[in-house]
């Protein structure tokens, strides 16, 4: 008898149990459901809210026609922000300008005023901020993504490449700063994107003259922020990792030209190693429009500053390895070749994919 109650009284609780098992994974699953479709809508009512913030803005970007500023031309095209973009070359302006026609970024309205300028002249880019009032009335948006990158060992770096790196990455940027700052204070709006580099957090190793540079602009664009607190005008510090642009091609190579090639063509190609330039420039739209003090794009970029950040010591004991056995050594030549000019890479699917990147970002 009290084996028979024994075993109903199972019977019964194991009934139980299967039924609030039973209920729990349908309310979990409702659960999930909901809150899947409230993360949906949030996202959908913040893309909205940031394309109306940007939709008939003037966007000024240096360094607009090609790679990562492309890009980011496209994003706030496609949201109706009329573009002015900058660059020293003509021919690569007007190819920049078919690519946003058929890409449908110069839509919605929107419409974009190509302008040669060396951004190094700082006449030119105040003749570059009088053309685009002259056209739209005003700058809202300013991204300083104008850039030259040199790779060799400091042996190898002639005073030449530190003096253009700084001329280029560093006053560049101030030069077109000091052009639109002042009309945005008095209007009391206004947005500043300078783009660094994860260079401008970590140093390096063979990207000396580069790194030099941003640290410089991270320097200059953080206090910059501090001191624009309360006028209504915002600065943006973005420091990317690798890229995936194909701008190896247009960078610059001293000592074993071939073999700083290689290394720096393979990490700015690679999937897992660089990061998307389209997924980079959403993450800067993003940042620029919600006003946000800092991005650093992929995970590794931001690990990497992290670290140099809590144990700098270790940091750079292990950057002298990763230079000793992986990078290689000066050779006494400070002549220094653009990318395209080298032997490029003999593993096809790569080459195919480095020639891809390029057209598509107008490198």
């Amino acid at each position: 008898m009290i084996g028979k109650l024994l075993r109903l009284g199972l019977r019964v609780t194991s009934g139980y149990v299967q039924h609030e098992l039973r209920r729990h994974r349908t309310e979990s699953v409702v659960l999930l459901g909901l809150t899947g479709a409230a993360i949906t809508a949030i996202c959908q009512y913040r893309k909205r809210v940031r394309d109306q913030a940007v939709r008939g803005k003037v966007v000024v970007i240096t360094g607009g026609s090609r790679g990562l500023g492309l890009q980011i031309a496209k994003e706030f095209g496609r949201r109706g922000a009329h573009l002015v973009l900058a660059s020293r070359n003509r021919e690569e302006l007007q190819a920049a300008l078919g690519i946003l026609e058929r890409e449908g970024a110069i839509a919605n309205g929107s419409t974009a005023l190509p302008i040669v300028c060396d951004v190094t002249d700082p006449d030119q880019c105040r003749n570059l901020y009088r053309r685009a009032v002259d056209r739209y009335g005003r700058v809202d948006v300013l991204v300083n993504n104008a850039g030259i990158i040199d790779v060799a060992p400091f042996l190898d770096q002639p005073l030449q490449a530190f003096e253009e790196s700084m001329q280029t990455n560093f006053f560049g940027a101030l030069h077109a700063i000091q052009a639109v700052l002042p009309h945005m204070v008095e209007r009391g709006s206004g947005r500043i994107v300078n783009i660094a580099s994860i260079g401008g957090k970590i140093a390096v190793p063979h990207l000396l003259p580069y790194v030099a540079s941003k640290y410089a602009l991270v320097g200059l664009s953080e206090g910059l922020r501090a001191e624009m607190s309360g006028t209504g005008v915002s600065v943006t510090t973005v420091c990317p990792g690798l890229m995936r642009t194909g701008s190896h091609g247009k960078a610059r190579f001293g000592g074993d030209a071939n073999a700083e090639y290689r290394w720096f063509a393979l990490g700015a190609t690679l999937p897992g190693v660089s990061a998307s330039a389209r997924s980079a420039a959403r993450q800067i739209f993003n940042a620029s429009v919600d006003g946000r003090a800092e991005i650093i794009i992929t995970p590794q970029a931001w690990l990497a500053a992290r670290i140099v950040g809590i144990a700098p010591g270790f940091a750079a004991d292990l950057a002298g390895l990763l230079c000793r056995f992986l990078l290689p050594g000066p050779n006494g030549n400070t002549h220094a070749v653009p990318g395209s000019m080298l032997k490029q890479p003999g593993f096809i699917p790569l080459k195919l994919w480095s020639g891809t990147l390029q057209a598509r970002n107008n490198e």
